[in-house]
């Protein structure tokens, strides 16, 4: 089985601050982030440099939101198994 997901990705700056904001909607879980950059005023202006670096940032922040998710689901499920396998034990 195939499946394709989006992750919508919006990009906002200025001379001072990239920021992204990242969605991803995976089977109904619904994923938000934001990643920050911010260049130093001292810095020259390479706007690629704080692009990459709150995508990263907000990539970062949504592999650790999936992780959560996915520690939750499995917990969910070992703890639903063990409450039927102990109420079979009851009877």
């Amino acid at each position: 089985m195939h499946r394709d997901i989006t992750i919508e990705i919006g990009i906002d700056e200025d001379d001072a601050m990239t920021l992204v904001h990242a969605q991803l909607d995976l089977r109904g879980d619904i994923f938000d982030a934001t990643g920050r950059a911010k260049r130093n005023p001292d810095d020259r202006n390479v706007p690629v440099i704080g692009e990459e670096l709150a995508l990263a940032r907000a990539l970062a922040s949504l592999e650790e939101q999936i992780v959560d998710r996915v520690y939750e689901l499995i917990d969910e499920a070992v703890y639903s198994d063990e409450m039927v396998d102990e109420d079979d034990d009851l009877e």
